[in-house]
C-alpha cells in the first residue's frame, strides 16, 4: 500500500502549523487536516492576546526586571505542584520549556519576524511564599500583532511548503479513527464535512458528505483541547474545584470539542491529568459575540474590589490578577457561580484590558498611534463599549443606584447596600496614609513600584467612593472555559505513549492535545503566557521528531 504523504498532521492550529513548518523545512510531505474550513486556519491562537512567557529578555531588562532561569524554574515548579506518578514526563517537559523560554525562544521567533510590545505584563502574581504559586517578576510579553501576528509567520512557512508541493490542505476533514498496519498507526479515517463559508470562529456545521482514508508513515495529533465542549468540561471537572457552575461562558469556539482525544485513546494512546483545567473567573458576556456563549476575559489590574455573590470581599491573596485557580476554587465552594468587581471609572480606564485579538485593535493592527490614543483615553474604546452595552456592567453615579443595578442582574437580590458601603468605606479609609493592614492596598502600592504597571496598568491609590473618580462601576464576573491542562502523554520527542509507557508506533502529539507537552506541562496551574509558547515548543519538537522518523 502506498503512502499519501510522509506525515499527516491533525489540526491546523498554532501547534499544527509549527509542526508542519518543521516538516516542510526537513523536506517531508504533509497532509494537514482540520474539521474547520480554511478561513479558520490558526485555530484558537488567532483569537488570543498573543502573550508569551520569556525569561531574562531584553524587554525585561529595559524595564529593570531581574529574571533568571533559576527563578523561573522555581516559579514554574512551585506553581505546577507536580505530585503524581503521571507527572514524570510533564516535569521533564517543564524543565525543557523553561530552558527554551530562557534560551533560544525569543531569537527563534525574531528570525521569523515576531516582535514584542515593549512593556512586559505581570500575570499570576501569586501572593503566597517564594516557593509557591505565581510569577516572582513580570514575564508576560505581548506579541506585536497579538495572536494573528504570532500565527502569521508559521502560516507563511506552511503555505510556502504548499507552493513547493510539500503540503496538501484537507480542510473539512473530521477524523474519527486511527488504524494500524503491522502494529504501527499509519491510517487516518473519518468524515468529509460539507463545505462551509462560515466566518472564522462561527459554527460551520457537521453534515457529512463522504468519508476518507489516508495513509502516512507518521501521524501528529494537534487537535486542541475541550474548552468549547461544556459536557466534557463538566465530565472531567475535579472535585477539588467544587461543583461546576450552572452557567459557563466559552472562551473558545465550539469546534474546540476534544473529540480527537478519545479517538487517539481508542487507538492505544494514554490520556493523563484530564481533571486539570484552566478556566478564568473574570469572564463577561461578549456584547458582540462571534460564537455561542462567547465570553471575554478581563485582564485586571490590582485595584478593583473583588466581592463574592453576597457582597463580601474575597480572602487574601485572591486579588485581581493573583491566583486564577485559587479564586476559582473559592468561588465554586461559595454556592454561587458569579462574583463582582466594584470600582470606578478612573480604575477601569487605567486597569482594564480585555483579552483577545479582536478586543485590542491597536496592538493587533500594529498601530503605534492607536496604542498612544488608548493610553490617553479616559476609557479605552473596547472597554467603553462593554460599559455601554455589556450585559454584566452596571454604571451609576451613587452607590445606592449601583446596588439596585447589581441586584437586578441576579436571580435574587444578594447585595445589601449598607453592608457594601461599610466594606468600601473601610477600604477607602486605609488609603489616607502610607500605613495599612489591607494587603490589597499594599499590593497596589507594590505594583506601582514596577514601571510598567505604573505607566499603563495600575491606577494611583485613591478612594473608590471619591466622586471625582466616578462614576462607580460594578461588573458581574462569570466562569469562562479556556484550556485543558492534561491530555495525551508524550515523551520529550513528542511521541505518544501507551498505558504501558512505550511509544505508540507512528503517533506524535503537540499543543493542548498533549497538555502542551508530556500530558500536562503546567501541572495544576499556569504562569500565563505559556499556552501559545507551549504550542510552538511542542509543535516544533513533534515536527522535528516525526521528520527524523520518516527520513
Amino acid at each position: 500500500m502506498a503512502y499519501d504523504a510522509d506525515v499527516i498532521v491533525i489540526g491546523a492550529g498554532l501547534a499544527g502549523l509549527a509542526a508542519t513548518a518543521e516538516l516542510v523545512d526537513a523536506g517531508r510531505s504533509v497532509i494537514l487536516l482540520d474539521q474547520e474550513p480554511e478561513q479558520s486556519i490558526g485555530g484558537q491562537a488567532h483569537w488570543s492576546f498573543g502573550g508569551l512567557f520569556l525569561v531574562d529578555s531584553p524587554e525585561q531588562r529595559r524595564m529593570r526586571i531581574r529574571d533568571s532561569h533559576a527563578l523561573a524554574l522555581q516559579d514554574w515548579l512551585g506553581t505546577a505542584g507536580f505530585d503524581r506518578p503521571e507527572d514524570h514526563w510533564p516535569r521533564r517537559w517543564a524543565e525543557a520549556y523553561v530552558d527554551f523560554a530562557a534560551g533560544e525562544k525569543r531569537s527563534w521567533l525574531l528570525r521569523q519576524g515576531v516582535r514584542f510590545f515593549p512593556v512586559v505584563g505581570w500575570a499570576e502574581r501569586g501572593g503566597y511564599d517564594a516557593t509557591g504559586h505565581g510569577n516572582s517578576v513580570p514575564r508576560f510579553h505581548i506579541t506585536w500583532g497579538t495572536g494573528p501576528g504570532l500565527v502569521a509567520p508559521f502560516e507563511r512557512r506552511v503555505r510556502a511548503g504548499a507552493a513547493r508541493g510539500l503540503v496538501r490542505f484537507a480542510f473539512r476533514h473530521r477524523v474519527t479513527g486511527l488504524e494500524r498496519t503491522a502494529g504501527a498507526v499509519d491510517t487516518v479515517t473519518g468524515e468529509i464535512l460539507a463545505p462551509s463559508a462560515a466566518e472564522r470562529g462561527t459554527a460551520s456545521g457537521r453534515e457529512a458528505t463522504g468519508s476518507f482514508s489516508l495513509r502516512a508513515q507518521a501521524v501528529v495529533v494537534t487537535s486542541g483541547g475541550i474548552g468549547g465542549n461544556h459536557d466534557l468540561v463538566r465530565a472531567h471537572w475535579p472535585e477539588r474545584l467544587g461543583t461546576p457552575p450552572r452557567k459557563l461562558l466559552s472562551g473558545v469556539p465550539a469546534h474546540v470539542d476534544g473529540l480527537m482525544l478519545d479517538v487517539a485513546g481508542a487507538a492505544g494512546a494514554r490520556l493523563v491529568n484530564r481533571d486539570r483545567m484552566w478556566h478564568y473567573t473574570e469572564g463577561i458576556e461578549n456584547w458582540n459575540p462571534i460564537w455561542a456563549r462567547h465570553g471575554i476575559r478581563i485582564l485586571p489590574g490590582p485595584s478593583s474590589l473583588w466581592l463574592d455573590a453576597t457582597g463580601h470581599r474575597l480572602p487574601v491573596p485572591l486579588f485581581p490578577g493573583f491566583d486564577t485557580l485559587g479564586t476559582l476554587e473559592h468561588i465554586m465552594r461559595s454556592g454561587h457561580g458569579h462574583t463582582w468587581f466594584v470600582l470606578n471609572q478612573r480604575i477601569i480606564g487605567k486597569e482594564f484590558t480585555l483579552s483577545g485579538s479582536e478586543q485590542n485593535p491597536d496592538l493587533t493592527g500594529k498601530s503605534v498611534r492607536g496604542v498612544v490614543d488608548r493610553a490617553r483615553a479616559d476609557v479605552p474604546a473596547p472597554v467603553k463599549a462593554f460599559m455601554d452595552q455589556g450585559a454584566d456592567f452596571v454604571v451609576e453615579r451613587d452607590l445606592a443606584a449601583l446596588v439596585r443595578g447589581m441586584n437586578a442582574l441576579t436571580e435574587e437580590p444578594l447585595i445589601d447596600e449598607e453592608a457594601l458601603r461599610r466594606e468600601i468605606t473601610a477600604r477607602d479609609r486605609e488609603i489616607a496614609n502610607p500605613f495599612t493592614k489591607d494587603l490589597q492596598i499594599t499590593a497596589i502600592r507594590g505594583s506601582r513600584r514596577y514601571l510598567g504597571d505604573r505607566l499603563i496598568r495600575t491606577a494611583a491609590p485613591h478612594r473608590i467612593l471619591d466622586p471625582a473618580a466616578g462614576p462607580l462601576v460594578a461588573v458581574r464576573l462569570n466562569i469562562l472555559t479556556r484550556k485543558s491542562l492534561g491530555g495525551l502523554e508524550t515523551d520529550l520527542s513528542s511521541r505518544v505513549l501507551t498505558d504501558g509507557g512505550d511509544p505508540l508506533p507512528g503517533v506524535y502529539a503537540a499543543g493542548e492535545a498533549a497538555g502542551f507537552g508530556g500530558g500536562g506541562v503546567h501541572g495544576y496551574r499556569s504562569l500565563e503566557g505559556t499556552f501559545l509558547g507551549g504550542c510552538l515548543f511542542s509543535g516544533r519538537t513533534a515536527g522535528r521528531a516525526a521528520a527524523r522518523e520518516v527520513g
